[in-house]
Order: C-alpha cells, then sequence, then structure tokens
C-alpha cells in the first residue's frame, strides 16, 4: 500500500530545478538573470502547492503552465521587456506600435554603428571636432531645398526650440482652429507656454481668414505660427489661410513664420490619401520661412523633429540653449542618416507597401489565408501617426473566425517564442492586414497564428471533457 508521502498529489510538481530547465525559464532567466528568476520560480511553485492541497489533485494544465506563470510573476515586478510586434492592425504608424517601422536595411546597418566608437562628431578627415548635425542638413536641404536644416529629439521640441528662440516673451498668432491637442495630451496652447510665448488667437473654429491675423498684429508679436491639423479635420462651412497667404504678410510685417507640417512628409506624394498633404518641400517653396515636422511619421525614420528653413533662423535657434538639451542621440542621427540617404536614392519604404501591387499583394494574402484556414475579404488601412484619419485605403486582408480571447492569445505571443501579434475584430472575425506586416515576416505571421488556433482548440477539447 503505497505510502500517505507516495500519495501526495504535491510530489507529482517538478522541482525548482526542472522548472528553470525548460526552454521558457531559460528564456528569462536569459533576461533576467538565474537569481530573480528563481526566487519568482518558487512562489509559482508554492502556489500551486497550496492549489493543490486545497482540491487534493494538482490540475495537469495548471502544471504545464507553470513557464508562463513563472513569465508572468518576473514581468510583474519588473515590467516585460520592449518585444518584436508583428503589427496586423492596417494602421502602418501606430503610435502604440512606435510609429514608423525602419527600413530593414537601415536596420540591419545599425549595430556596427552602435557597439564601437563612429564618427559622430569628429572629421575624420583632419582629426577635428565636427557638427553631429551635418550629415542630415546636407541630406535635408538635398531633399526639401531648404536653406539649412535643424534635428530635435521629436516635432514637439523643434516647436518648443522654435519658439522660445523666436518668440520668448512675445507674442504668437495661431488661427483658432489649428489649437490642436493630439496623442499624449500635446496641446498647442501649453506648448506655447513652456516655451515662454503668449497666445493670441485669430478668427473662429471654424473660419479664419487673413485680416484676422493681420488685425492681430501688433508691437509685441513674435512669430506667426500655422499648425496641421494632422488627426481631425473641419468640414463644411470652413475658411482657412494658406501658408503662401500667411509667408506673405509675415514677410510685409517683418515676421518670422512657423510651420509646423506634423507628420514629416518631406516631398509631395501622389497617393489620394496623402495628395492634399502639403509636404516641407511644398511649403518652403511656398515662402515659408521655417517649418517643423516628425521624423517616425510619413518620413519613416526614427522619433525626431526636424526644423528647415532660411539659413537665419535655423542659425538662431542651432544657438539657443536649449537646443542642446532637445538634439538627438547617436542612435537616432543613425537612423535618420540610413532612412534620408534612402529618399535620395528614391528607395522603398514600409510606407510603400500600403499601396502594393494589386495582383501581388492578392496572391501574398490569399496564400497567408490559405495557410491559416481563413479567407480573404476587403477591409481598409490607414496611414496612421495623424496623416489622412479620414482616409482609408481599401483593400485585402486576412479574416477568421475570432473573439476577444483569440485576440488576446495571439497579442501575448506562443509558448514556443511565437512574436506577438496584434490584429483587430470585426463583426465576429479576427482580421489581419498583411499590408502592415514585412513580406519576410509572413512565416512567422502563419506560425503564430497557428500556435493561437491550436492552444484556442486545445482549451475547446478540454472544456468538453470537462
Amino acid at each position: 500500500m503505497p505510502s500517505q508521502q507516495a500519495a501526495d498529489p504535491r510530489r507529482r510538481l517538478p522541482s525548482v530545478d526542472r522548472l528553470l530547465a525548460s526552454a521558457e525559464v531559460q528564456r528569462l532567466v536569459g533576461l533576467y538573470g538565474r537569481a530573480l528568476v528563481t526566487v519568482q520560480a518558487r512562489a509559482a511553485l508554492a502556489a500551486l502547492r497550496e492549489e493543490a492541497a486545497a482540491d487534493g489533485d494538482v490540475d495537469a494544465e495548471a502544471v504545464a503552465a507553470l513557464p508562463a506563470r513563472v513569465r508572468a510573476l518576473v514581468e510583474a515586478s519588473l515590467g516585460p521587456p520592449l518585444r518584436r510586434v508583428l503589427n496586423a492592425t492596417g494602421v502602418l504608424l501606430h503610435t502604440n506600435l512606435g510609429r514608423a517601422p525602419l527600413p530593414a536595411e537601415v536596420a540591419a546597418a545599425l549595430p556596427a554603428l552602435l557597439d564601437a566608437a563612429c564618427d559622430l562628431e569628429m572629421e575624420l578627415e583632419d582629426g577635428r571636432r565636427g557638427d553631429r548635425n551635418r550629415r542630415a542638413e546636407r541630406l535635408l536641404r538635398l531633399l526639401t531645398g531648404a536653406e539649412a536644416a535643424l534635428v530635435a529629439n521629436n516635432n514637439a521640441a523643434a516647436l518648443v526650440l522654435a519658439v522660445a528662440t523666436l518668440a520668448a516673451g512675445g507674442e504668437v498668432v495661431v488661427s483658432r482652429g489649428e489649437l490642436v491637442e493630439i496623442g499624449g495630451s500635446f496641446r498647442i496652447p501649453e506648448i506655447l507656454a513652456a516655451a515662454g510665448a503668449r497666445l493670441v488667437e485669430v478668427g473662429t473654429t471654424n473660419r479664419t481668414r487673413l485680416d484676422d491675423y493681420r488685425r492681430a498684429l501688433g508691437p509685441a508679436t513674435r512669430l506667426l505660427l500655422k499648425v496641421h491639423p494632422s488627426n481631425y479635420r473641419i468640414v463644411g462651412f470652413t475658411a482657412g489661410v494658406t501658408s503662401a497667404a500667411l509667408a506673405a504678410l509675415a514677410r510685409e510685417a517683418g515676421l518670422p513664420l512657423l510651420v509646423d507640417e506634423g507628420a514629416g512628409l518631406l516631398r509631395p506624394r501622389t497617393e489620394p490619401q496623402l495628395a492634399d498633404h502639403a509636404s516641407i518641400a511644398e511649403l518652403l517653396a511656398a515662402g515659408a520661412p521655417l517649418v517643423c515636422g516628425s521624423g517616425d511619421k510619413l518620413l519613416g525614420g526614427p522619433q525626431a523633429g526636424l526644423l528647415l528653413g532660411e539659413a537665419e533662423l535655423v542659425g538662431r535657434c542651432r544657438r539657443h540653449p536649449l537646443y542642446r538639451a532637445l538634439r538627438p542621440s547617436r542612435l537616432a542621427y543613425a537612423a535618420l542618416d540610413g532612412v534620408l540617404r534612402r529618399h535620395a536614392a528614391g528607395a522603398a519604404l514600409p510606407l510603400d507597401g500600403l499601396w502594393p501591387a494589386r495582383e501581388r499583394h492578392h496572391e501574398r494574402v490569399t496564400a497567408v489565408a490559405a495557410a491559416v484556414g481563413g479567407e480573404v475579404v476587403v477591409a481598409d488601412a490607414f496611414v496612421g501617426g495623424g496623416a489622412a484619419p479620414e482616409a482609408p485605403i481599401p483593400g485585402e486582408v486576412v479574416a477568421l473566425p475570432g473573439d476577444a480571447a483569440l485576440l488576446a492569445r495571439l497579442r501575448l505571443g506562443g509558448p514556443q517564442g511565437e512574436p506577438p501579434v496584434v490584429g483587430y475584430l470585426r463583426e465576429g472575425r479576427l482580421l489581419l492586414d498583411v499590408r502592415t506586416v514585412a513580406p519576410a515576416d509572413d512565416s512567422t505571421l502563419i506560425a503564430a497564428v497557428r500556435s493561437a488556433l491550436d492552444a484556442r482548440g486545445d482549451r475547446q477539447r478540454a472544456d468538453a471533457e470537462k
């Protein structure tokens, strides 16, 4: 007759060493170190022993889930590390997913520039100190026609720097219809106040005329500001002032004009969703003396703020004490350099994947759908990042029967290291848009979806057997 000790179901639990040796827990050890993971492995086993004592048995599924339980405990104590995610939402510049993905060739070249020294601020020809902004400035001048260019660590920083340089202690004139708030509670009035300027609102929410600006000019006026609305539109009974007209008024009044283009579109694009978005090159050509925009939106690069325009104005911003606090890191400059060189060469960027060749895309989405047991349906993609929010891009996507549980399972990643996949639900189906997934990741996407579907099937069978 077996002893009471041998019959104790808790003895069927793995030892700490055996749990630590599992593949998933070994990955945690590589990320966090053995000591921390061991503490959480002991805690997971202790919790399961208590559950077994209360239930009188050990749940086999709970034992199999021990590595995931350890991971949850570790991540609850420290927070999870950044993870590579497959963005199948159809929103390319997804703010929650890091905005613009870098071109694979640019990302592949970064390690060699980061794990050793590089000539960020050295002129190798003579060994003297150089300017970290020089490469980006030359490329931005080539691409936009600007006299000068300066890079800050994001577009808000570029705006703050320009306002602090040109309008601190004075007034900045802005249309009421352009006092925007975008993600993260970024509000134009608060940015102006932080830069030490006073806001003067002109016009109304839906209609602003040139004379509204003209009447607002006074002895304290230091700057005219025009802001791209980015993530909203006012339609119907509306009126606005073009950048060209405002630039002419600024010249007449002897004042600088700053146009916040927002999305970092360097040159015009012909796609219908972007054709009406004035590019930085167009704004400069229309007479705007200073333009700012983002690096990680339509430009397709790292987080950065671009400040371009007349050499005298850009030079004043460069000399402002704030600039050193707002300039980007080596990593941002290295990534920006690679992306700008692709623009100069006319090479493809991830943004171009939103408008794939129809036949090629149909073949691709059909292959992915067949591999995961789905079907091809029509759904819209979006540029994202506040660009063209009202202009969907029609196309084909993969559809699967799905619910919030399957969506969450995909989002958490698979037990064999499959990356998280972010899709979306619509009318009882899970939709996966491969236009925002790099073609090189198709096999990885398929494996991740299959893993999530298998896990759902296992769960459904287990529930049926109960």
